[in-house]
């Protein structure tokens, strides 16, 4: 959900390295690296840190023969040649953890992350579908899908995780909330989120100014918060405003953010106060506009203010069940199913 450009936030680097040729140390032994993502939301940014003779890296990018040509290209070039140790995985999402298995495969790395990340992952690398489930497309005709999208994904071969994420073998290092992980010669403690992705892990240095965040903290969007065929009676929502306030505290505002997407920033206090007023000033925008039911396919408009188009429809659509879901589960709205379409229609209370 896109909030505007914040206030308060400094950008120390506007300018971004281009993919494969260039890093940017951001803190001392750390490099900003950044790789080309296939969608509107066009690239994601990875840290390696350096380990003496090796690196560690937070994040990979997608799978595919052109990401691992880049990677190649890095670590000839701005990694020097050192091999990586280590692969850190901040959340289970395919940009994320895409090559963290290639990583393993065939560069001997360790990878760490969470329980839930890592079993999450290897899960839907498994779960190939050649047609969309008919769970899956239950649930998006009561969320109230339009219908040609419905017909065209009822037709269409699925997405599968295991399109863009390589194989992860067996076995990973556990990191849970309140441990602390050596990395670039810091000690960071490991602070869980949730709302974006279960048990996303964010690292704060003890020793210095640097935050890495993943997607839990991005400077001048918010990650989506969406519920999906797999649970859907999720409270993203909810489990995204307590994570929101139980990191807060922690904020600075000489933190450095290192986040998966955008560009590092400072000002930490300030935004997470946005991110919280955020889905705050969606909740009630969306209250106010089921005074009458409705689905969340009709819902984007006090969610997003702006135009959502067919790249966008499916992000959009399950953060408007996330709301709407949340309002129903905390007694605020009702809902029920329409009879002229199966849809779920939400209702506010009073």
């Amino acid at each position: 959900m896109a909030d505007g450009a914040p206030q308060g936030l400094r950008y120390p680097w506007e300018t971004p390295p281009a993919p494969g040729s260039e890093a940017i140390e951001v803190a001392p032994g750390v490099l900003w690296l950044r790789f080309p993502l296939p969608m509107k939301l066009d690239h994601v940014n990875v840290y390696a840190l350096d380990e003496g003779e090796s690196w560690t890296i937070i994040d990979t990018g997608f799978d595919s023969k052109k990401a691992r040509a880049i990677w190649e290209e890095a670590l000839a070039g701005p990694l020097g040649g050192k091999p990586v140790s280590r692969v850190v995985v901040t959340h289970h999402h395919p940009d994320h953890i895409g090559l963290a298995g290639w990583f393993q495969t065939e560069k001997g790395a360790e990878l760490v992350t969470t329980r839930t990340a890592w079993l999450t992952a290897r899960m839907l690398t498994l779960d190939e579908q050649e047609v969309a489930p008919a769970e899956t497309l239950s649930f998006y005709r009561q969320s109230g899908m339009d219908s040609d999208i419905l017909e065209k994904r009822s037709n269409d071969r699925p997405f599968n995780f295991a399109d863009i994420v390589a194989p992860l073998p067996l076995g990973y290092t556990r990191i849970k909330q309140g441990d602390t992980i050596e990395m670039g010669g810091r000690t960071l403690e490991v602070h869980i989120g949730n709302g974006h992705a279960p048990e996303h892990a964010t690292f704060w240095s003890r020793d210095d100014n640097l935050v890495i965040a993943g997607d839990q903290i991005l400077p001048s969007i918010s990650p989506n918060v969406g519920v999906y065929p797999t649970e859907p009676m999720a409270d993203p929502i909810g489990e995204w405003l307590e994570a929101c306030e139980r990191l807060a505290p922690l904020a600075r505002p000489d933190h450095l953010v290192l986040g998966g997407h955008k560009v590092p920033f400072t000002g930490l206090p300030k935004r997470m106060e946005q991110l919280i007023d955020n889905h705050h000033g969606a909740l009630r925008r969306l209250s106010d506009y089921i005074a009458e039911p409705k689905a969340a396919s009709e819902c984007f408009a006090p969610l997003f203010k702006r135009k959502i188009g067919e790249a966008e429809y499916g992000l959009a659509l399950v953060e408007a069940v996330a709301h709407l879901s949340h309002l129903y589960q905390t007694g605020l709205a009702t809902r029920s199913l329409r009879e002229a379409d199966g849809a779920w229609v939400y209702q506010r209370k009073g």
